[in-house]
């Protein structure tokens, strides 16, 4: 490893412990996160007035929100993670690359004139994003030791909440006072200017290696895409909990854009108040949530392996029938009450199930292992989450009407207990398969 530091206070924030260069890596990783899911999640809250402006049915929304991206996203992540994994790869450039095509893309979509160019400006986002997390999970792991990794990688996943939450706000505010390109372009140019600081700022750590460490690093056993694909997949553990995550991904990627439609169409709130309190939900409760199973993971899982993932396996068995109860509910503000729990029980995973990947293959594997899940949870989740929640909405209007979103969240909260099941399997192989570093 190059930095052996610790993250010792969990993963609100890089711990004083860790040296400076460290620190820096680590909050720049967690804004281009909040980037990235800024620039991917934002149509969420702006499909409404999307749909009204091109006239798109429920489907073509769920498609724009899900494949258009996804699919893109899903097939060149693990080239670009094999890449990665390069002894001689500069991961800060490519990250930097990747996130200068995905923000002028957003940008690009608020000019699209239908639904077309709204379509392949969509992909271009999906490609650029392919370049981001699978570098930066590798640039972790090379930077903080195996007993804090969880945390350390639940910090940088708290870009999927925060990047949720501002999404919501800004584009349900800014869509309500200038329109819908108009917030598109406000979240896509800016990460242009990020893409220079993290070119300039950051550091890749194998440059910075000792004559001992590059050495070692080179004695490495390069292995081949298929070498590296056996070792993955020998994991029963991987196994698990990539079903488990891409589950989650599914239910996770349908809910946060049919929910807003939910409580626009359901309880009649306008964009920006299904905005706000939707930010309470998949922004407070979601960072807290990925916090707080980060936090568990490293402190349980130090004790006993197996209980890095015994958090996320009992909460999301717990979460599922109070979430039922949210969307069953005629008061929203009640609605949105329930739905904090759940949202916090279920974004635990992040951290463990990332941080166990990490340590399930060797360090030449960590990448395209990153990848492959990132691969289920955006081919199977982002891909046909939001699609297929609109397929079933546009089927089920004719029985419900405008109430058909409402019948279809209730069958995903109950759906919840299907990656319950698969975390707590793996978490009966962890002790057996974990490497040490």
């Amino acid at each position: 490893m190059n930095d052996q530091a610790a993250l010792s206070q969990g993963a609100a924030a890089p711990a004083a412990g860790v040296s400076a260069q460290t620190r820096t890596m680590l909050w720049i990783l967690l804004i281009v996160y909040i980037f990235n899911f800024l620039d991917r999640q934002i149509v969420n809250i702006l499909a409404e007035p999307i749909k009204a402006d091109l006239g798109l049915s429920d489907t073509q929304l769920g498609l724009l929100a899900g494949p258009a991206f996804a699919v893109f996203y899903a097939l060149l992540g693990i080239p670009i993670a094999r890449y990665a994994d390069k002894e001689g790869t500069n991961r800060v450039r490519l990250i930097s690359l990747a996130l200068a095509i995905w923000s002028a893309m957003t940008a690009v979509c608020g000019l699209a004139q239908n639904f077309v160019q709204l379509l392949f400006a969509r992909i271009g986002v999906g490609v650029g994003e392919a370049g981001c997390t699978p570098a930066a999970h590798s640039l972790i792991s090379d930077s903080v030791p195996a007993e804090k990794r969880s945390s350390a990688i639940a910090f940088y996943g708290l870009g999927v909440p925060i990047g949720s939450l501002l999404g919501l706000i800004i584009g349900g505010i800014v869509n309500d006072l200038y329109g819908w390109r108009i917030a598109l372009m406000l979240v896509g140019l800016p990460g242009l200017l990020l893409a220079l600081v993290v070119l300039f700022v950051m550091r890749e750590p194998r440059h910075s290696r000792t004559a001992e460490a590059a050495a070692t690093a080179a004695a490495m056993t390069r292995l081949s895409t298929g070498e590296a694909m056996r070792e993955i997949f020998t994991s029963r553990a991987f196994v698990y909990i990539l079903i488990a995550s891409s589950v989650v991904a599914f239910l996770g990627y349908g809910k946060a854009l049919w929910t807003i439609s939910f409580f626009i169409r359901s309880h009649g709130l306008s964009t920006t108040e299904a905005g706000l309190s939707m930010a309470v939900v998949l922004g407070l409760a979601g960072v807290f949530g990925t916090w707080l199973g980060g936090k568990m993971a490293d402190k349980f899982g130090a004790r006993d392996k197996r209980h890095i993932l015994t958090f996320p396996a009992y909460g999301m068995a717990v979460a599922a029938p109070i979430l039922f109860l949210g969307y069953f509910m005629e008061d929203w503000r009640v609605a949105v009450a329930l739905l904090i729990i759940p949202t916090i029980l279920n974004s635990a995973y992040y951290g463990p199930a990332y941080a166990c990947v990490q340590g399930l293959v060797r360090p030449q594997a960590r990448a395209v292992a990153a990848s492959i899940m990132l691969f289920g949870q955006n081919l199977i989740g982002l891909g046909f989450g939001p699609f297929l929640f609109g397929v079933l909405s546009d089927a089920l209007q004719p029985l419900a009407g405008q109430e058909s979103v409402r019948w279809v969240l209730y069958g995903a909260a109950w759906l919840g207990l299907i990656p319950a099941f698969f975390f707590w399997r793996a978490s009966l192989r962890l002790k057996a398969e974990l490497k040490s570093g």
